[in-house]
């Protein structure tokens, strides 16, 4: 009996001190965390995200002039071949021909032998060169030994030698003018600093065009503006087709109609002839220019698929809930409804890049692409079809060689990244 106290004494402190247990909490990773698992363990994805990484990073440093800001200037001579091809060879004379100095201007302008024919000009260019007889003589020449010969031009330059002479009253020696001579004068000093400041060079690290200009600097600034027009362009299409279709699959009826018959008028024109059509209409060359004709006919297919994916995902129970606590249909379809199809978006803005790149090409090789000043992947082809017609393939290598680089890692890197965000893969490897 006497320990029944200590025992309910003992009660109190056991009370105080609970047994804790540690509880399990796990989180179930989201849609990009899933998808960004997968994406990680395909190595051919990451090499192409890699490479289209790099191809971004370049557009972005040749945009700031980091990089090919000379790109315009004529360092090389024209056509100069890549260094592994070393330099062109200079042609030799035909076996049998003496090679003429062009430089010694009395052996090209005088002939060789004397055949007796008489030139009716000789005097008159001697007069004018300043080492011909004087202007008295202009008729008693050569010209006088030929019997019968009348020079044409006597009493012309008779005038124009009376002209350059001071009046005899002034007492002063007839001196000759040359109204010219210090405009040639300038020309020819601007002449010797042009040579001597013009070192082009005999080869370059992959060639130059037609101008001299270094091939693999013009295609880094050709690569800022395929790449910032594809990507601007695919941005403009896919915001497009987005709002229209989340307009046309949530609210339906009368605005799916409306919607609709817009867009079967732009999926039944063909959609190169589409291109050409808006091209001809705006008659601008220019940068934007080719990303609104590019945005404004490439959203079709980004609004078939969001059209499609709104109208199975407003009808569900989580956006029925939002509706019940009174969320405005803008709420519902862009902060409920559109984190859900995210994916799909994505996905098809990587599709557009590509398609546009290889349609900005086209309009550039066609000649409705960017103006003269600006250089392209487009321009670079249209420039290397009559290079290559004299052998000089270096140009169209470059610039097709690199857009058929970035094309190919971004189709395999968009092929990856829409089985990484596909859901039916979400609870399979790389959960």
């Amino acid at each position: 009996m006497s320990s029944a106290p200590d025992v309910i004494a003992a009660r109190p402190a056991a009370r105080t001190a609970p047994l804790r247990r540690e509880i399990p909490h796990t989180v179930s990773p989201g849609l990009w965390t899933l998808a960004w698992r997968r994406l990680r363990r395909d190595r051919l994805a990451m090499v192409s995200l890699a490479i289209v990484a790099a191809f971004i990073v370049l557009m972005i440093l040749s945009g700031l002039g980091a990089v090919a800001k000379d790109w315009a200037q004529e360092v090389g001579v024209n056509y100069a071949p890549p260094s592994f091809m070393g330099p062109d060879a200079v042609p030799e004379a035909p076996s049998g021909q003496p090679r003429v100095d062009v430089s010694d201007a009395a052996a090209v302008a005088a002939p060789a032998d004397d055949t007796g024919v008489v030139d009716p000009i000789g005097d008159v260019i001697a007069a004018l060169k300043g080492s011909g007889p004087a202007a008295g003589a202009t008729s008693s020449g050569a010209a006088s030994d030929a019997p019968g010969f009348v020079d044409p031009l006597a009493d012309v330059m008779k005038e124009i030698e009376g002209a350059r002479r001071p009046p005899a009253a002034a007492g002063d020696a007839a001196k000759s003018v040359d109204p010219l001579a210090d405009v040639m004068k300038d020309i020819e000093a601007g002449k010797g600093k042009a040579a001597a400041a013009d070192t082009r060079r005999a080869t370059l690290p992959f060639g130059a065009d037609k101008w001299g200009r270094d091939v693999i600097a013009k295609t880094i600034k050709g690569s800022e503006t395929s790449i910032f027009v594809g990507l601007a362009a695919a941005f403009v299409a896919t915001l497009i087709g987005t709002v229209l279709g989340a307009l046309a699959g949530y609210y339906g009826r009368w605005v799916d109609d409306a919607l609709n018959w817009f867009y079967s008028i732009f999926s039944s024109i063909p959609y190169l002839l589409l291109i050409l059509a808006v091209a001809a209409v705006l008659q601008h060359k220019g940068t934007m220019t080719i990303v609104l004709i590019l945005g404004l006919t490439g959203w079709t297919g980004v609004f078939r698929l969001i059209r499609a994916e709104y109208l199975k995902h407003k009808s569900r129970e989580y956006v029925q809930a939002a509706d019940a606590i009174g969320a405005s249909n803008a709420r519902r379809m862009f902060k409920h409804i559109f984190p859900n199809i995210s994916h799909v978006v994505l996905v098809q803005l990587s599709i557009l890049v590509v398609a546009f790149i290889k349609s900005e090409v086209i309009l550039s090789f066609l000649g409705f692409g960017v103006p003269v000043d600006v250089v392209s992947w487009g321009s670079m082809l249209n420039e290397a079809q009559n290079e290559l017609l004299l052998g000089k393939w270096w140009q169209l290598a470059a610039a097709g060689g690199t857009m058929a680089v970035l094309v190919t890692a971004f189709s395999l890197f968009t092929d990856a990244l829409r089985d990484a965000l596909d859901p039916k893969l979400k609870g399979g490897k790389g959960h």
